[in-house]
């Protein structure tokens, strides 16, 4: 063999870029797990993003729903006073829908806001 063949190459060092890729881009089962795990993330019906946003909005519905059955438990215990105690309906009746009784007359009082707002500095 003389050292001038054209069929023979020399043998040169492998750089560690050729390493990695020879040894693990070229790998099929690593390229069959990294396909796998991408999928997995961005791709899927399930993935971690559709996870995530779904959680999100699961946490969202649930402040919601604790914030009405606040308001549901203030409420039914309003209607439960109301509805036990004459005196209490009759003060929410005048209150809230001006009613009265039949011998009396009710004056309604109204405060303009314009004077309110130049009287202050």
């Amino acid at each position: 063999m003389e050292k001038n063949d054209p069929l023979i190459k020399p043998i040169r060092p492998k750089s560690p870029l050729e390493k990695f890729i020879r040894r693990y881009v070229i790998d099929k089962y690593f390229v069959t797990v990294f396909s796998f795990l991408v999928w997995m993330v961005f791709f899927d019906s399930t993935s971690f993003l559709v996870i995530n946003e779904l959680n999100t909005e699961i946490n969202k519905y649930e402040e919601q729903l604790n914030y009405y059955q606040s308001e549901y438990r203030k409420n039914d215990e309003f209607y439960r006073k109301l509805m036990n105690n004459k005196d209490e309906k009759e003060k929410y009746a005048r209150e809230n829908y001006f009613m009265k009784k039949p011998n009396e007359e009710i004056f309604i009082l109204v405060v303009d806001s314009t004077h309110l707002k130049k009287a202050q500095p």
